[in-house]
């Protein structure tokens, strides 16, 4: 287990996000989805990410009750505030932002000091627990200015209170991050997609203040949204068909990869991992065959010649660490 920054809130090194039980895009049973997090379980995962986002509450709802019957001290679970949650009767699906659930509410951005609260709130109640470990700021890109003015001291006053272990923001950018690393106190922060094997944004400065700092990174977006994955014709690069470049790069790493004796899955899992900033690297996973197949990558030791022969191939930076 590594422990976020400063605060003690300790993260197994593979994370389980919840988002896709959330009925990301597709939906997942609730057989399902409870099998997924039990198989995460079984493989030593004990951190869990959620929000209110995924699936209006569903994903909330079941990661709860997921993980109802385990011992409370053994798992970290992280939830995000910044889109309050309303009932609505508007009707229709909820597919528009991305999720396969009826539209029952509507999400509010809301980064003031009581919109945290009462967010964090109905989270805990969604989720069944009394507490959560870690909260992040979720998404704040174009509400930077409330985030900073109001969310972070609300989330700064829930953790002197002990009300929550760990606090951070949780992003798809690099930075705004760097400047919640550089400007606050934040534990942590949860950078989607902006380090991995096609995208390492994250590298120039936000990893390198966070080392400085003290603070952790959880990565998420390991995959890019499929790409790293499976590189094949129709490919998505974060949620989108991957361009012809992106993908011609990530086939030629595929290819290196299988003469290395590994999968570009176990490379793109360990190249995340490698940074000694990064705490925890968060994958979604939508079926406990998913689950394994994860862990299993993620165990799989990554040749030191595969990393050499990315670097001398152009397909790594001459300086990368891995």
């Amino acid at each position: 287990m590594n422990t976020l920054g400063r605060s003690g809130v300790p993260v197994s090194p593979l994370a389980f996000g919840a988002a896709v039980i959330g009925n990301l895009f597709t939906e997942v049973g609730e057989e399902q989805a409870h099998e997924a997090v039990t198989a995460a379980w079984q493989h030593g995962i004990r951190y869990f990410d959620t929000a209110p986002h995924y699936g209006l509450g569903l994903s909330e709802r079941r990661l709860g009750a997921a993980l109802r019957e385990r011992p409370r001290s053994q798992y970290t679970v992280s939830t995000k505030v910044g889109r309050r949650l309303e009932a609505t009767d508007r009707g229709g699906d909820d597919l528009a932002d991305g999720f396969a659930v009826p539209a029952t509410h509507r999400r509010v951005w809301d980064f003031s000091a009581d919109g945290v609260r009462r967010t964090l709130e109905a989270s805990l109640d969604r989720l069944g627990l009394d507490r959560v470990d870690v909260v992040y700021l979720h998404d704040p890109d174009d509400h930077g200015e409330q985030a900073f003015r109001e969310g972070y001291p609300a989330l700064e006053k829930l953790r002197s209170e002990g009300v929550v272990g760990a606090i951070g923001a949780g992003m798809n950018q690099a930075e705004m991050l760097t400047r919640f690393v550089r400007d606050t106190d934040v534990d942590v922060v949860l950078c989607a997609g902006r380090y991995t094997l096609l995208d390492q944004r994250a590298r120039a400065e936000l990893l390198p203040a966070a080392v400085e700092r003290g603070v952790s990174v959880v990565v998420g977006g390991a995959f890019n949204s499929g790409l790293l994955a499976d590189p094949r014709p129709g490919a998505t690069f974060d949620y989108a068909q991957a361009p012809a470049a992106l993908l011609d790069r990530a086939r030629r790493m595929q290819e290196s990869a299988g003469r290395h004796g590994i999968t570009l899955r176990a490379a793109a899992l360990a190249f995340c991992a490698a940074h000694p900033a990064v705490a925890s690297v968060l994958v979604g996973a939508r079926s406990a065959a998913e689950v394994r197949d994860c862990a299993e990558q993620f165990a799989t030791p990554v040749p030191a010649a595969f990393w050499q022969e990315l670097r001398d191939t152009g397909l790594l930076p001459p300086e990368d660490p891995s």
